[in-house]
């Protein structure tokens, strides 16, 4: 490692408090996107985007069971407490309070949005997956790369989405 002020002072405690720290607020995010999908379902009104959020909705609860399983390998319990900046992009930018009037700006918000949750949730695996390593954590890194993988995969299906929605190649 490089001499980077505060980071190479940082031992295995400090790395571990990293890695709960972002595992969760990944986790809690995602148990409050996938309490809100269903609203998303039924804002969404292209049949395609209807579809691809119910498969976005089975790999929610799939991310969160892996995550799950994470909390048992490691021992330790989810914690809430601190602000999770992901549930208040959630609740701020889809609007799921005050829907608009326009069914084409629900849909597009519905894409990009979620589109930006992935690239966030992308971030944050790979993240975590650079902790695990340092915690020498092989079964916790596997789970992440399952969780990274279907982001990406996210990503791409919203964005093929998108690009059928508005008719461009």
């Amino acid at each position: 490692m490089k001499n980077v002020p505060g980071v190479n002072k940082l031992d295995n405690a400090s790395f571990y408090t990293l890695f709960m720290h972002n595992l969760n607020r990944l986790y809690f995010g995602k148990r409050y996107l996938a309490g809100k999908i269903n609203e998303l379902i039924d804002l969404a009104s292209f049949r395609s985007l209807k579809l691809g959020l119910e498969e976005f909705a089975e790999d929610l609860e799939k991310q969160i069971d892996r995550m799950d399983a994470i909390y048992k390998i490691i021992g330790e319990k989810p914690s809430d407490e601190n602000c999770n900046p992901i549930k208040s992009i959630i609740r701020d930018n889809f609007c799921l309070d005050d829907p608009q009037n326009s069914a084409v700006v629900n849909d597009t918000d519905i894409m990009l949005y979620l589109q930006m949750l992935e690239h966030i949730n992308i971030t944050a695996c790979h993240m975590l997956k650079l902790l695990a390593d340092k915690l020498n954590n092989t079964e916790v890194k596997q789970l992440l790369i399952e969780c990274f993988d279907e982001a990406v995969d996210n990503d791409g299906l919203f964005g093929l989405i998108s690009k059928e929605y508005l008719g461009v190649e």
